[in-house]
């Protein structure tokens, strides 16, 4: 992935991503924020709405504009600054989804780009529609991903005893702190 830098972009250039939205990644975020709207997990539930049956939380869809923004464009190393978004149809699972973004304005002296961002679904109706500001990466990225799974591997190696350490010290903090409680004190 390439992160580009201000001086590389231009109004109009434009990148997007597509993704089929299933039951699992709507299970996966509902858990994930803790959103746990029956209208996005309980069919029964869903059926009686306007929707007539479970549909993805906005914020799922919107998901996919940060990540064109933080793989596509600019890429790597951008930062998001702030998003208006209007959500017009419901996405459901099964829904093939892309989402699209494409360089409106370039505030050079900033460091900042303005976005136009949306998302249609396979019939190309728009199913999110909004505006973005993004500060691009100071300098061009050039990312590549560790796929030999050697970063993940040591991370949950090592995130044991991660939280082993912590839990020592917090105990540790608890011991002091009750050895200083039953020190006994001078009265005079």
């Amino acid at each position: 992935m390439i992160g580009r830098a201000i001086d590389e972009l231009a109004v109009g250039d434009s990148a997007e991503i597509s993704r089929v939205v299933s039951e699992g990644d709507i299970g996966e975020f509902v858990d994930a924020v803790g959103d746990h709207n029956p209208v996005h997990s309980d069919p029964a539930f869903a059926a009686a709405t306007p929707f007539g049956g479970p549909i993805a939380p906005g914020l799922w869809t919107a998901g996919l504009v940060s990540a064109v923004i933080g793989t596509r464009l600019p890429g790597p190393g951008s930062i998001y600054v702030t998003q208006d978004l209007q959500f017009l149809k419901p996405v459901r699972a099964g829904d093939k989804i892309t989402a699209r973004v494409e360089v409106l304005a370039i505030r050079r002296e900033r460091n900042r780009i303005r976005l136009k961002t949306v998302c249609l679904n396979q019939r190309g109706e728009e199913v999110l529609a909004g505006e973005a500001w993004v500060m691009p990466p100071g300098k061009r990225v050039v990312y590549v991903e560790d796929k030999s799974g050697i970063g993940a591997l040591t991370f949950w190696a090592l995130h044991p005893w991660a939280w082993a350490a912590q839990a020592l010290s917090v105990w540790g903090m608890l011991g002091l702190s009750a050895l200083a409680a039953c020190r006994p004190r001078s009265t005079t």
